[in-house]
């Protein structure tokens, strides 16, 4: 199982989790009942249920880079094109907007 923390601006808004299954978004409980939280994704709206998916969410697909860089960071990390999750997790971490993907460490409850 691999596990991405999501942050919208600078706070965390949830987790991202694949495994045998496939994917799933959670929101975080914190991020939840702060004051006027912001989905992540017009496709991601703010709920407490989690979204689940065989395919990564396509908001999140589309943030990983294509072309001649997506082809730089491949080959400099080794990374299989086919492997969306792990190309999130090595080149989402500081994404030009709002979002950024960084490999979770720990999830507070």
């Amino acid at each position: 199982m691999r596990k991405a923390e999501i942050r919208l601006h600078t706070q965390r808004a949830g987790w991202l989790t694949q495994d045998e299954n496939g994917y799933s978004f959670e929101y975080d409980k914190t991020y939840l009942t702060s004051e006027n939280p912001l989905p992540v994704s017009l496709t991601l709206p703010v709920q407490s249920t989690p979204f689940t998916s065989t395919v990564l969410f396509p908001f999140f697909d589309g943030l990983i880079p294509e072309g001649w860089l997506l082809d730089i960071a491949e080959k400099n990390w080794k990374l299989n094109p086919r492997d969306r999750m792990g190309l999130l997790l090595v080149c989402c971490k500081d994404c030009i907007g709002a979002v950024s993907v960084s490999p979770a460490e720990h999830e507070e409850e």
